[in-house]
């Protein structure tokens, strides 16, 4: 935890209510997303019991496994979601735009939008990880065979899962890692895991503290958990006698659809409040301006999107139950690399974000004192521009002389330091010299160069580009990390047996 986060957290508890630690929100929000909220029977692997689903607030449809253990009824269930997903997700796929590349010399196309699932909790992202996992492989023919939109859900619930996965990634997202992001709370990162209560320090209702609106969110009569996990006292007083009592009624189809009819009724009730707390945040968080960079990194998500339906429309296969040696090495350099930038983006973003690292050390702030804009350097080849700036600062400068130093103002101009002179009135006078961002004369365009009294950030963050790592081909990779001989083996699909029931969901 973050000194700036932890100074947040006892602010919280103090005034009785969730202080901010963002200025701008750092994920998309779609204008119509799709939320999902999953339950899961106690003591199965991954067994889905209930979910409602919709995409709006009014649009909930509750979707209901009355025998959970059921294998079939399971599959049934996979086929009655994939009805309410697989239609959301294409309706993203109806426009696409050009895009440059390679400077201007060719063009590719990517959707103009991409679909956004939202769950309450990162439980429930794994929930769909684990069903996405239990239903690619699936066949609509053969033994045990399934409808055939199953595998193509699982494969599209694999793909978000490992979206999930990706740093800044909004494809899918958890409400309360969502909320976390830009709250602090006077409670333990455990507790705000429960969506009831975090949102009760956030937004607590007239009269009451955060901490009195979430010490009344932990009665699960009133507010159930948000999934998938059941609370064990509803499991046992009411959930397990309606199953049993759906079960008893095989023979009697009006006894059977009125057992039904009070099992949906009371998977309902522990659902709705949840289902209101996720639009509750939704509106908490679309209060929030979108950071400058946000749409950057939503752009990937749609390139993702674009690049996993041009994969499935063509026939490609489902995603591999493990990665090999060089997939997941080039996969978790990409993720790296990914979470280096969103760090940085958040911190040029955002203000509050940034006051962390200058904490640290790796920022300040100070005002432009001087400033030499027509400065040319001609001690090389040729004479370059290289103007200079004065700042004066009262936050420790921990930057040696030599290093580079960039601005959120200006990302794309560097700033070396040249001198750090320390004064006797707890201030320190910085000048820097700037290359980049000024065009290739020896004239500054107006503007790129800081000016007198201007005041601004500078950091040893760096939101350049990343060039990714080198990685051997799959041909080239020693046998010992799943190369050849044994590379076939080791990336084969499951076998035709892989519809036998006895496998596990987990």
């Amino acid at each position: 935890m973050s000194t700036l986060r932890a100074l947040a957290k006892a602010q919280a508890v103090t005034s009785g209510v969730a202080q901010p630690v963002a200025t701008v929100r750092h994920i998309h929000l779609h204008e119509r997303p799709l939320v999902l909220v999953p339950l899961a029977l106690a003591g199965e692997a991954n067994a889905p019991l209930a979910a409602l689903v919709g995409a709006a607030p009014d649009e909930a449809r509750l979707l209901v496994v009355p025998q959970p253990r059921n294998r079939s009824q399971r599959f049934a269930f996979a086929a009655e979601l994939a009805s309410v997903v697989l239609p959301y997700l294409d309706a993203h796929r109806g426009v696409s735009e050009a895009v440059a590349v390679d400077r201007g010399r060719d063009v590719r196309h990517r959707y103009v939008d991409a679909p956004q699932l939202l769950v309450p909790n990162p439980a429930g992202i794994t929930f769909l990880r684990l069903l996405g996992r239990s239903t690619r492989f699936r066949r609509p023919d053969g033994d045990y065979p399934v409808h055939p939109s199953v595998p193509l859900l699982g494969r599209w619930l694999t793909f978000l899962a490992e979206r999930a996965e990706h740093p800044g990634s909004s494809a899918l997202l958890a409400m309360t890692d969502a909320l976390t992001l830009h709250w602090a709370t006077g409670q333990s990162a455990v507790e705000d895991l429960h969506l009831p209560a975090l949102l009760g320090w956030i937004d607590p209702p007239d009269g009451l503290t955060g901490a009195e609106a979430a010490a009344r969110a932990e009665d699960p009569s009133t507010h159930p958990p948000a999934g998938p996990a059941t609370d064990p006292d509803f499991d046992n007083r009411r959930l397990s006698p309606a199953i049993e009592a759906y079960a008893a009624t095989e023979d009697d189809p009006a006894a059977r659809a009125e057992a039904y009819a009070e099992l949906e009724a009371l998977l309902r009730d522990q659902l709705a409040p949840t289902w209101e707390l996720m639009w509750r945040g939704v509106g908490l968080l679309r209060g929030l301006p979108p950071g400058a960079r946000v749409e950057g990194r939503w752009a990937g998500d749609r390139d993702a999107f674009t690049a996993h339906a041009e994969h499935v429309d063509s026939g490609g296969g489902p995603q591999p139950r493990r990665d090999g040696a060089v997939a997941a090495a080039v996969r978790l350099h990409r993720l790296e690399r990914a979470l280096t930038s969103y760090a940085v983006q958040r911190a040029y973003d955002d203000p509050l974000v940034m006051a962390e690292h200058r904490l640290a050390g790796e920022a300040f702030v100070g005002d432009v004192t001087l400033a030499d804009p027509k400065r040319v350097d001609d001690g090389g080849k040729r004479p370059v521009l290289r103007p200079r700036i004065q700042l004066v600062t009262t936050e420790a400068v921990l930057v040696p002389v030599g290093a580079t130093l960039y601005s959120p103002a200006r990302p794309s101009q560097k700033a070396r330091v040249v001198f750090v002179t320390p004064g006797a009135d707890g201030k320190t006078d910085v000048v820097l010299e700037l290359s980049g961002g000024m065009g290739r004369g020896l004239t500054a365009p107006p503007g790129s160069v800081p000016e007198v009294g201007e005041r601004l950030c500078y950091t040893t963050l760096s939101d350049a580009y990343l060039p990714s790592g080198a990685f051997p081909a799959p041909e080239e990779t020693p046998w010992t990390h799943g190369g050849p001989p044994g590379a076939a083996a080791a990336s084969a699909e499951p076998p035709a047996t892989d519809g036998d029931p006895t496998e596990e969901w987990a």
